[in-house]
Order: structure tokens, then sequence, then C-alpha cells
């Protein structure tokens, strides 16, 4: 099933003067499959304040005119990650800058550190109790894996941003996790994806509900995971390697489901690099 003709995002090669526009922002493209919470987060007000030329055209506020100076940023963003974002985007786009610029604080997925493995001073991995929770989730089966990727985090980001049964911004929580499915060989990963938003505590009783009928709440069980930390990208060459790394340092890999791991992703403006952890699920 393709979803490009409602409103998301593609990864589309782009040609003629698109192209040259997106070569000539570097090799970003080629690195990065997706634009991420971290993207979305580092524009901060003062370039927003810096770009355009501060003019207005007729009958339009200030508030409409950010809103396009933000929409057409990540547009130009999306080119060099070959990304298509839509012009729906613009408003979650700009709550998303706007919350997280210490309004909203971000809200972590409550956990219990049942132990670490560490080896001359650095973490290998950390087991984790995770309690039950609801989640915002959305599958996807796109040509690739960063299409699917691409596709269901734009229609989360809609979602917390008042396309929702309360019709106002839920508030960001991290991490924001994808479970991914692998072959038997952990050298492949499968095109089907879901992007899954951990509710904030004060919505956890009562969920409010998606306009949107690809997404679904659910509660997820109580669930044991090994967790390590990587940085950077998030595409498929990176995921199998970190897959195939934790799978080397488990003791006990048997214990573990085999075919179905989650990527974390975390929001960290200040930060280099992405930062993001690999999840191996304990077996019920």
């Amino acid at each position: 099933m393709h979803y490009n003709d409602r409103g998301g995002c593609r990864l589309n090669g782009v040609g003629g003067d698109e192209g040259q526009a997106a070569e000539s922002q570097g090799s970003v493209g080629t690195n990065y499959g997706m634009i991420t919470l971290e993207d979305l987060e580092a524009f901060s007000e003062d370039q927003l304040s810096d770009s355009g030329n501060g003019s207005l055209e007729e009958g339009e506020t200030i508030e409409e005119e950010q809103q396009d100076r933000l929409l057409h940023y990540w547009q130009d963003v999306g080119r060099g990650h070959r990304v298509e974002v839509p012009r729906d985007m613009a408003e979650p786009i700009q709550q998303i800058t706007t919350n997280n610029n210490g309004t909203h604080p971000r809200e972590a997925v409550p956990y219990i550190l049942m132990s670490r493995k560490e080896k001359s001073g650095d973490v290998l991995y950390e087991k984790r109790q995770y309690e039950k929770g609801h989640w915002a989730c959305i599958t996807v089966k796109e040509d690739t894996y960063e299409q699917s990727i691409c596709y269901g985090f734009m229609k989360i980001m809609r979602y917390i941003c008042q396309q929702n049964s309360l019709g106002r911004y839920l508030g960001m929580t991290i991490p924001i996790v994808t479970v991914v499915n692998t072959d038997e060989m952990h050298t492949t990963l499968s095109r089907t994806v879901t992007v899954a938003y951990y509710l904030p505590i004060n919505h956890q009783d009562q969920p409010p509900q998606p306009y949107d009928t690809e997404i679904v709440i659910e509660q997820w069980p109580a669930t044991i995971v090994y967790t390590r930390p990587f940085t950077g990208a998030t595409n498929e060459v990176t995921i199998i390697s970190e897959i195939n790394t934790m799978a080397e340092m488990l003791d006990s890999p048997v214990v573990c489901v085999s075919d179905s791991f989650i990527v974390a992703g975390y929001t960290n403006p200040a930060a280099a690099n992405r930062q993001n952890e690999i999840w191996f699920l304990e077996r019920p």
C-alpha cells in the first residue's frame, strides 16, 4: 500500500534543479532517511527571527509569517534528506518548535533500572522494566524502510498537535519508538514498521482519540527490555549493525525475541549527534 497521495512524505529521488539543490547541501541526503524530532526542535526562535526578509504579505499575520518560514525552512531541509514535507505539516512544525522552547518539558517514558553491564567504565547495555501504558501507534509499509518511518512519524506529529479528540497539543514524550522486524539472520529490515508515541501521564487514563483512523491507541503490557545507546543516523544499515552488536554483547540472547526490535529516538537539540537506543524485548 502506498500513502504518497494522502499528504504523507516521500523519499523520492529528486531531479533537475531540486536535485542540484539537494546535492549542494552535502551528503545529508544519503545519511538520513527522515526528518526527526531533533530536526524540528533544533530550529530555534533566533533562527526563525533571522530567516526571511521580515516583510509581511498583505493580510498576513506575524504568526502566519512565522509558520510559513518554518515550513519553508524544513522543506529546504527535507529536500536534502530526500523527504517531501507537505503543506499540512506547517502548524505541527510550528507547535513543536514553540512548545519545546521551554513551555512544555519533554516527559520521559517511566521505567525501573534493573541492572547494568559495564566494561572499562562504558555501559554496554542496561536491563529495564517498563510498566504497561498507552501508546499511539501507526503501522506503515512503504517502498523503503526510511519511507515507512517518515510517513508514520508525520502522522504521529499531527496527532500530537491538535488532530485528536481534545483538539490541542498533547505534549512531547521521549523516546519516540519504532518497532522493526528483521529476517532470521538479522541482515534485512522489513519495510513494515510501527511508529509509537507514549501518551503523557495526564492522558494515560483517558487517551485522546486520533482523528486519523490509521492511528490506534494500544495498551502495551509491562515489558523487560535490554537496551544499548548509539548515536547518529537511524537507517537500515546502522540499525542492522546495532542489532548485531547488541546480540553479541548479551550474555543470554536467547531470552529475547529474535526478530522484533525497537529503535528508541531521543530529542537532544544541543547534541552534535542524534541520541538513540536499540531495545531487545525479553520473551514473555
